[in-house]
Parts: structure tokens; C-alpha cells; sequence
């Protein structure tokens, strides 16, 4: 007489599920936390410290934070802190806005309009090409282009359009944004054709069935469930805008302030604890602006 296997209760099963769950999970928790959690803590706690011209010393003082924000008090003139966050705010807004023009365009376009999966993925990885580069080749290839003796003013001058360089092409605000839409484009390109993706395409029909225009169809069906790659793009390229300083300081010729250059300068002189507090100052208002996005759409049930 044969038997047939017992099988456990889940109530039985539940405390091996849930250890082999934690061992699954500890080996990314560890690199989390030390290469993310403690590093974070350590710059909390030196932006509390002091330091003069020659060491730092431990302390705990709000005297850093103070410094960040003197002469803001001043009604009758904006501080400095104030304008360099305006213009980190300027260029966020400007290459967020651009990048989700293009990156949605590129993306209905790949996913809509492109009928064959192999084309759609030659296509795409095309769009990749100028990632298997670096980031500051990519940068720095704008230099000879826009430069007063560049590719473009010559272009320029030799059709007679103008008739001298055209000098804001360079080390401008216009060259920042440029380079900043260049290098970020595709972050946010992925993951709104990764939603687009995963729209059902019967919805279109159905739309289209009852009556809808293609604009109508475009801002009522497609906008709506591309929300959660929107946003998901948005914080890459706020985040990263948001802190970055390279980018800023070649294109813009050392001339156009920004936190992340701040804080970088700050470094390079030694003022740790005060570096530490205008880091903690700019992650504190980026978790602000990554909430405030994330209060738009539930990432983590429609992902």
C-alpha cells in the first residue's frame, strides 16, 4: 500500500521561509549599509564639528550650519546660499523638463509606432551608444563644437549667418543644459518605455473605438500609465542634477555656481565639517523632492 508524501502545514513552513528570506537578503543589506547607512552617519556627524586651517576637531556645534546661511537674514539682498540653490533649482527644472519632452517622445515612438521587437530593440540600444563612453569624454566633446573658434560658430560664419562667434554657446548657461540633457536623457528614456511597454494595447483600441482623438487617447490612456516611469526618470535625473558639479564646472568655465560645486570647492580646502553640512542640507531638500514625487504614484505596487 503506498503512501502519498505528508505535507507540512504553512504555519510549518513559515520560520524556514523567513531565515532563508534573511540570509537571501543580509549580502545586500551589508553592502547597504556600509557603503551607504554608516557613510551618511560619518557626514552627519563631522557636520557638527569644528575645524580650523589645519585639522579638524571633533565637537558638536551648530556653527557650520549657521555659516551655510549667513547673511540670509538680510531682507534687502538675496544671500549667496539662496541664489546657488536657485540656480541648482534653475538647472534641474530646465533639463528635467527637456529630458521628459524627449525621453517620452523617444519612448512613444519606440513603442507605439515601431511594430517589429527587433527593430525596437536596435533602436533602443542605439540610444545606448553614447553611454559606452564616458561621461567626461561625452561632456567635453561640446568644448570644440560651441568653443568662439568651434565647429558651429564656423559653420556659422562660413554661410554668412553671422558675422562674429556667437559667445553664449560656451561656458553659459545654454552649454550646462545642453551637456546635462546629453549625458541624462536616457534615464529617463528607460523606464517610460518601460511602462509604455506594459500598457495594454487593447485600451488604445478602445479608446480609439470610442471616438477618441489621438491627443485624447495620448493624455487620458497613454499619460496616465506611463505615470509610474515618469516619475521613476524624474528622480534619476533631479537627484542627479541636483548633485552634480563636473559637468557644471566644465561647461559653465568655472563660472556658474551650484551646491555640489560649493560643497566640492569646500573640500578642496579642507572644510570638511562644513562640506558635511551642505551635504546634509542639499540630501535632506533632495529626500524632500524624491518624497514629494513618490506621493504622486505607489512605485512599489504598480512597479
Amino acid at each position: 500500500m503506498s503512501t502519498s508524501p505528508t505535507t507540512l502545514p504553512a504555519s510549518t513552513q513559515a520560520p524556514g521561509r523567513s531565515i532563508a528570506a534573511w540570509w537571501q537578503a543580509m549580502p545586500l543589506s551589508l553592502v547597504f549599509v556600509l557603503f551607504f547607512l554608516i557613510p551618511l552617519a560619518l557626514i552627519g556627524m563631522v557636520s557638527f564639528w569644528d575645524f580650523n586651517e589645519y585639522e579638524l576637531l571633533p565637537d558638536f556645534t551648530f556653527k557650520n550650519y549657521v555659516s551655510v546661511f549667513d547673511g540670509c537674514s538680510n531682507m534687502d539682498e538675496m544671500c549667496v546660499t539662496f541664489k546657488t540653490y536657485l540656480s541648482t533649482f534653475k538647472f534641474s527644472f530646465l533639463v528635467w523638463l527637456i529630458t521628459l519632452v524627449i525621453g517620452f517622445t523617444v519612448s512613444y515612438f519606440l513603442a507605439f509606432y515601431v511594430r517589429s521587437s527587433g527593430v525596437q530593440t536596435l533602436l533602443f540600444v542605439l540610444c545606448t551608444i553614447p553611454f559606452w563612453t564616458s561621461n567626461v569624454i561625452r561632456m567635453i566633446s561640446w568644448v570644440p563644437l560651441l568653443g568662439r573658434n568651434g565647429l558651429v560658430n564656423q559653420s556659422l560664419q562660413g554661410i554668412g549667418l553671422i558675422n562674429t562667434p556667437i559667445e553664449w554657446l560656451l561656458f553659459s548657461d545654454f552649454s550646462v543644459v545642453l551637456a546635462f540633457v546629453h549625458l541624462y536623457t536616457m534615464f529617463m528614456i528607460v523606464p517610460i518605455f518601460n511602462s509604455m511597454m506594459r500598457i495594454d494595447r487593447s485600451l488604445i483600441e478602445a479608446a480609439n473605438d470610442s471616438g477618441a482623438s489621438a491627443w485624447q487617447t495620448l493624455w487620458n490612456v497613454i499619460v496616465p500609465l506611463s505615470r509610474t516611469g515618469i516619475i521613476i526618470g524624474s528622480i534619476f535625473v533631479i537627484t542627479i542634477v541636483m548633485g552634480d558639479f563636473v559637468t557644471i564646472g566644465v561647461m559653465g568655465g568655472q563660472q556658474i555656481a551650484s551646491i555640489g560645486k560649493i560643497i566640492q570647492v569646500q573640500t578642496s580646502y579642507l572644510q570638511f565639517p562644513l562640506a558635511a553640512a551642505n551635504a546634509v542640507i542639499l540630501l535632506s531638500i533632495v529626500l524632500m523632492i524624491i518624497w514629494a514625487l513618490t506621493r504622486l504614484v505607489d512605485i512599489r505596487k504598480e512597479l
